[in-house]
């Protein structure tokens, strides 16, 4: 059936406060990754790393999340607006966030982090890459939630209209209810590609990533195998997804800056995994009693 999105973006207000639906995705996020993280501290998948580590590794990751995410935006994305106003990129309340800027803003506060505490960098970055899916699949949802990043059109049965898209935007609420239930609109449907991308970079790589994960493995294999997924599936996406305005496609007619970002991944993925091959096994080390104690 054919679904008009009608989804407010405000989940409550809290007197003249606001609370955005996209925000409470990214507090999901968080916790996912806290509980997720907790979990593998104590069956000692860090060794030598404490609750207390982890707590500062995750505050590293996540202002890497969102400085990186908001910069790689504007850089990969809205380039030419960033230089007319650089000031934009403190509105982060206007939107605009990137998973490619995310991934480097994370890839350095790790490095920063492993370096302080004397570790491998792919130690942790194996560590880490299991609690990250969800995250993802949380953030698509409020992609979706907002009503942001749709698809191109489409004749399926499950195509969702969104009112704020071009062929929609200048007309009123009203008028759209009213040609909603006439049947009117249906040409109007596209794919909901951020539930497609909540699907696939959320539940099924966490799946994959997460069981892959719970055996000991060697070095770079996790994070090769969470990057060629995540390379695959967003290219893979890409095709069905409307390129990001005014970027278009990049070449062929069909290259968007989104597959462009995804190849090197999938490549870096693939030379991860060829990696691992020779690469010692991290055997876990369980947490002394202390360190148990502080997790509860």
């Amino acid at each position: 059936m054919i679904y008009l999105h009608a989804i407010d973006p405000i989940a409550f207000s809290l007197g003249p406060v606001k609370v955005h639906w996209y925000g409470l995705m990214y507090l999901a996020a968080f916790f996912s990754a806290w509980a997720l993280g907790r979990s593998r501290i104590l069956r000692g998948r860090l060794p030598g790393v404490d609750m207390d580590g982890f707590s500062d590794l995750l505050f590293y990751g996540m202002l890497g999340v969102v400085l990186g995410g908001r910069i790689g935006y504007m850089l990969f994305y809205a380039f030419e607006t960033f230089v007319a106003n650089p000031l934009i990129l403190f509105k982060v309340w206007e939107g605009g966030m990137s998973f490619h800027g995310g991934l480097l803003g994370v890839l350095v506060a790790c490095w920063l982090w492993a370096r302080k505490h004397r570790l491998h960098f792919f130690d942790v970055m194996d560590f880490v890459a299991p609690l990250v899916p969800l995250g993802l699949g949380f953030g698509r949802l409020g992609n979706f939630v907002g009503g942001e990043l749709w698809g191109k059109f489409s004749h399926a049965g499950w195509g969702v209209i969104f009112p704020h898209a071009p062929e929609l935007a200048d007309q009123l609420p009203a008028q759209i209810q009213a040609q909603y239930a006439a049947g009117a609109l249906n040409q109007f449907a596209r794919h909901p590609s951020q539930l497609y991308e909540a699907a696939l970079e959320g539940v099924v790589m966490f799946v994959v990533v997460w069981t892959f994960s719970m055996k000991p493995r060697a070095r770079y294999a996790v994070s090769g195998l969470f990057a060629l997924l995540y390379g695959v599936f967003r290219f893979i996406v890409e095709f069905v997804r409307v390129p990001d305005a005014p970027i278009g496609y990049l070449a062929f007619n069909w290259l968007t800056m989104g597959q462009s970002l995804s190849l090197p991944l999938i490549a870096v993925g693939l030379a991860l995994l060829g990696m691992s091959r020779r690469a010692p096994v991290l055997q876990p080390v369980l947490p002394t009693p202390a360190g148990v104690e502080a997790a509860k």
